[in-house]
């Protein structure tokens, strides 16, 4: 074989295993999630949040104060205003809440207009964001209205002292598909570099979960 055959055959190799090892990197590592794109003006629960048990809630009907409360959700659910006992709670979002009321309280004054403010809330299980793994405290915290990737690791106190940050990923439930879904994530690099890219957006029920590193 002439010494250019074999030239040329030793390149192939270096392709081919070049290759293998560049699949082997990118296995597992998932698709991307859009960076966060803004800062999040509103801390409250978003439009869509749905009451939980222990939430604590303020309920006003305009030109009846004395029918408004504030109240705390019990565990059975239900709250209890004036004129209204048991009212179920848990599972509602505060605009369908208020319609209930709207509709018990018809009985008693005409056309009443009742608004619903969440002013303190734990959240149901799939209105919490959970991080596990390699963080300082893993934890489930409620979804707030824009939450970030860099909103939920300050609350959990960010990462410990082995975690592969990079290598972490978030398992997200697709409504349309009715399946799971697993994005990767690269939190490392937002908090130690502080690359904004590295920030996404957040959903009610997202799990994130930090790996720790292999050395």
């Amino acid at each position: 074989m002439s010494t250019l055959a074999r030239f040329s055959r030793f390149l192939a190799g270096v392709a081919i295993a070049t290759l293998a090892l560049s699949g082997c990197a990118g296995a597992g590592a998932g698709p991307q999630l859009p960076a966060a794109s803004f800062v999040a003006l509103q801390e409250g629960p978003g439009e869509e949040y749905v009451i939980g048990p222990l939430d604590e809630l303020t309920i006003f009907v305009w030109r009846n104060p004395e029918l408004g409360a504030s109240v705390q959700v019990r565990p059975d659910g239900r709250i209890t205003t004036p004129l209204i006992t048991d009212m179920p709670a848990v599972g509602k979002t505060p605009s369908m809440l208020a319609e209930d009321i709207k509709l018990q309280l018809s009985q008693y004054i005409q056309e009443p207009i009742v608004s619903v403010i969440v002013n303190k809330f734990a959240g149901t299980f799939s209105q919490q964001v959970r991080i596990v793994g390699a963080t300082e405290k893993p934890s489930s915290i409620p979804y707030r209205a824009n939450m970030t990737l860099l909103d939920a690791m300050i609350a959990v106190g960010g990462l410990s002292e082995y975690a592969a940050g990079n290598r972490a990923r978030l398992v997200r439930f697709d409504k349309q598909t009715g399946k799971q879904k697993e994005y990767a994530l690269r939190i490392g690099d937002l908090l130690k570099k502080g690359e904004s890219k590295a920030n996404v957006m957040l959903m009610p029920g997202d799990v994130i979960i930090i790996p720790e590193s292999n050395f």
